[in-house]
């Protein structure tokens, strides 16, 4: 692949890896994608392996945020229902508050729902600080999964 073409899947992987951090853009499918064309345009086993190993990382980092934030949920108490409408809350909050709306709309909807179902201001507290650590924490799993991914794309770039 030439030197701007290159360049261009490089701005669309940062471009990915923002979209992991501010959860607007499906960042590491973004980052997977512009590895796979990349690997597709390049061709020969070093850009195959480059996308085979940012495939894999990206699929472990998939199925482990979600185990590693329901495990951190389920031992904090939190109820799905709970988690269900605060989803919906934040999709409300996505469209009344730009940019801040959906992480503010999903804490205020996880607050009050718990709040409301159990009267107790302390629970419906405790039961928010759970849910946006567990956000963190299915975050920080993701982005280390793209990071490995957009790595092993350098890497194999500088290879090539």
């Amino acid at each position: 692949m030439n030197p701007v073409g290159e360049l261009l899947i490089g701005l669309v992987v940062a471009a990915g890896l923002a979209g992991v951090v501010v959860q607007v853009l499906p960042g590491s499918l973004l980052v997977l994608g512009a590895v796979l064309v990349w690997a597709a345009e390049t061709g020969g086993a070093v850009a195959w392996t480059a996308f085979a190993v940012g495939a894999l990382a990206v699929a472990v980092a998939a199925v482990g945020k979600y185990l590693l934030a329901g495990r951190h949920l389920t031992s904090a108490g939190v109820r799905r229902s709970t988690l269900v409408w605060g989803g919906v809350l934040g999709v409300v909050g996505f469209f009344v508050v730009p940019v801040v709306g959906l992480p503010l709309g999903f804490a205020l909807g996880v607050y009050l729902i718990e709040w409301g179902g159990r009267r107790n201001r302390r629970v419906a507290w405790t039961a928010t600080v759970a849910v946006l650590k567990a956000t963190g924490i299915a975050l920080l799993v993701e982005l280390a999964g793209a990071l490995v991914a957009a790595g092993a794309w350098l890497l194999a770039v500088l290879l090539t």
